[in-house]
């Protein structure tokens, strides 16, 4: 079975970190959707490394990763992601399959998603600028470029069509921009990823399954980024949901086995786009503050907020999770009273726990309740029994609002500092 772990709310949940700890369970562990806008951090051994686009069981030799359809993927951020993991005693090239249908990144998507975030002017979606947008625009238009083409002969023609039809929307939005050296290193880059397997990764994956084999399907981002369920237009342009998996993969849905759902304890969200829960003051700052709340991938302060249950319940409906993930209870650690929205108050005056159609249009109020917070160091805490009874009493609360049981927590960044109940 195809068991996936998938984040619950706006992104950077720690995913990364739980397929590090989960990976020794599974014979290979596939990313399904996104690119390089993914930024997953895994702590172990007095190291702290992040990924992008390279699934996180990659320090696990025995398990093979596999970059599938779904990803679209930046052959020189891919290029600086193998190099930065030369420190470790890993044969990369081993363990590693790339689908040859994954979208690829050129260097004029770069300067098109930022063209087009540019000409928003206050409206800016808080895209990353990774070029992400604009590859899924062409594949969906069917314009794109595909990893296999760069094994094509043609591919150097192929790839100046797709340029030239680019040039034409960089001049209509005035942007200017040369493309001369980031081409040169594009193409270098595109003759370094050859030396990696890229194969239909979609019958590899099934043959697995057939044999009997385990496969973890690892998300990026979060769900209420999806593109059609997240909160539009401040989304990102892939399905984050365990939808995404089947296309993403090539996988049947009746192959799909546990959803693992990840969430922090409490709420963040980088870039713009309505946030009920957002803490303004100081608060908010409190909370960034403890928990290094800054971008992975972008280093941007992320705006912090107490934990959503309507969003929460939202994504476990949207997902069918089995199994929840609890992330970063620690950084709740220095609050003597801890508060969870539990409803929405609309505009008209109404309550519900329901997601409205549209967040940023629809002003909601916050609705909460009021928990004793534990108000001490967890360090150390390695069995569920020892925890402060405060902290049993939140898991408690959220599993009793949201209906599926949390079965692992996480009181810190290191792999070692999870506890399974």
């Amino acid at each position: 079975m195809v068991d996936i772990l998938l984040g619950l709310q706006w992104g950077d949940e720690g995913k990364g970190k739980i397929v590090d700890v989960l990976a020794p369970e599974y014979d290979v562990v596939a990313r399904f959707q996104g690119g390089p806008n993914a930024g997953h951090t895994l702590e172990f051994d007095g190291f702290k490394h992040v990924l992008h686009q390279i699934p996180s069981g990659v320090f696990r030799t025995d398990c093979i990763n596999v970059i599938g359809n779904g990803v679209v993927l930046d052959p020189v951020i891919f290029k600086k992601e193998i190099e930065g993991l030369a420190k470790f005693p890993i044969d990369v090239r081993k363990n590693l399959v790339i689908s040859k249908k994954t979208a690829i990144i050129i260097p004029s998507h770069r300067l098109l998603d930022a063209a087009q975030e540019q000409a928003k002017g206050d409206s800016k979606i808080g895209s990353t600028l990774k070029g992400i947008g604009p590859t899924y625009s062409d594949k969906v238009s069917r314009h794109g470029l595909r990893l296999g083409d760069i094994l094509s002969e043609n591919f150097k023609s192929k790839y100046q069509a797709l340029v030239e039809r680019h040039k034409q929307m960089l001049n209509f939005l005035n942007y200017e921009y040369d493309l001369t050296e980031a081409e040169g290193i594009f193409f270098e880059a595109c003759e370094f990823i050859k030396g990696f397997v890229i194969s239909e990764t979609e019958y590899l994956i099934n043959k697995k399954l057939t044999e009997g084999k385990s496969v973890l399907a690892e998300g990026a981002q979060g769900s209420l980024l999806d593109i059609d369920f997240g909160s539009y237009p401040f989304v990102t342009s892939s399905n984050t949901t365990a939808a995404g998996v089947c296309s993403g993969l090539g996988v049947a849905p009746g192959k799909i086995g546990e959803v693992y759902g990840i969430f922090k304890a409490y709420c963040t969200r980088v870039g713009s786009g309505p946030f009920p829960t957002e803490l303004m003051e100081e608060t908010g700052e409190a909370m960034r503050k403890e928990g290094n709340e800054f971008g992975s991938t972008t280093g941007r302060a992320r705006r912090c907020g107490w934990l959503d249950i309507p969003a929460l319940k939202y994504a476990v409906m949207l997902n069918g999770a089995t199994q929840l993930i609890m992330m970063k209870v620690d950084v709740l650690n220095i609050f003597e009273e801890i508060k969870i929205c539990t409803k929405y108050q609309l505009p008209d005056g109404s309550v519900t726990d329901e997601m409205p159609f549209d967040l940023t249009d629809t002003k909601v109020e916050p609705i909460y309740i009021t928990m004793k917070g534990w108000n001490k160091s967890l360090k150390g805490i390695s069995d569920y029994n020892d925890l402060p009874q405060e902290v049993k009493d939140y898991i408690l609360f959220i599993e009793a609002e949201v209906g599926v049981p949390i079965t692992f927590v996480s009181t810190g960044p290191d792999r070692t500092s999870t506890i399974k109940r």
